[in-house]
C-alpha cells in the first residue's frame, strides 16, 4: 500500500527541514543490505548525530528543491539511503566506516553547501580530523604560549629561592 499525499507531504516537509540546517547530504546505495546490518548503522548514525533516511527518489528531489543541495538530484537513481549531516565529517566518517566493513553499503555521492561531491570526495572528507579534534588541537596551539610565559615567569622566583637556600648553605658550612 502506497502513501498518502499527506504522508509523502509531511515527509518531505521533515527532510527539507533537515536539509536547512545541513552542512552535507550524503547518498549511498544499501542494495542486498540486511536489516540487522542496516540497524547497526542507524544506531552509529544517532550517536554522531547524522540523521539516515531511505526515500523514494522522487520525494528527495522534491526536498532538496531550493535547497543548496540541488545539484544533488542528478545522483539520484536506484534504491539510495540519505546521510543528512550538521558535521560533514562526522557524517562522512560514519558512512565510510560502514561502507568499508560492509560490501554491499556503497557511498555513491555526496554534497556540501553549493557543491558536489565524488563517492572519492566523499571518503578523502572521512579522514579528516573532526571538529571536537580540530577545536581541541587550536585550543592546546591557543595555550601553549600562556603556559610557556607562566612557567617562565614562575622560573625566576623560584631560581631565587634556590640562589638564597645555596647561600644559606654555604654560610653555614663557614661558621662551622
Amino acid at each position: 500500500m502506497g502513501l498518502s499525499l499527506e504522508q509523502k507531504q509531511a515527509m518531505v516537509s521533515e527532510v527539507a527541514a533537515k536539509l536547512a540546517g545541513a552542512q552535507a547530504v550524503i547518498v549511498a546505495e544499501y542494495r542486498g543490505l540486511n536489516v540487522e546490518r542496516a540497524t547497526q548503522l542507524r544506531a552509529r548514525a544517532r550517536k554522531s548525530g547524522l540523521y539516515l533516511r531511505v526515500l523514494k527518489n522522487t520525494l528527495a528531489r522534491r526536498a532538496v528543491q531550493g535547497t543548496p543541495f540541488e545539484k544533488l538530484t542528478e545522483q539520484m537513481s536506484g534504491p539510495l539511503m540519505y546521510g543528512i549531516a550538521a558535521d560533514p565529517v562526522a557524517g562522512a566518517k560514519v558512512l565510510s566506516e560502514f561502507a568499508r566493513e560492509n560490501e554491499f553499503f556503497v557511498i555513491r555521492a555526496g554534497a556540501m553547501p553549493n557543491a558536489v561531491m565524488s563517492a572519492a570526495d566523499v571518503k578523502a572528507l572521512a579522514l579528516l580530523p573532526s571538529r571536537d579534534e580540530l577545536l581541541a588541537k587550536l585550543m592546546g596551539t591557543m595555550q601553549a604560549p600562556v603556559a610557556k610565559l607562566a612557567r617562565t615567569m614562575n622560573e625566576v622566583p623560584g631560581k631565587f629561592v634556590r640562589t638564597l637556600a645555596a647561600l644559606k648553605e654555604q654560610r653555614e658550612k663557614a661558621t662551622a
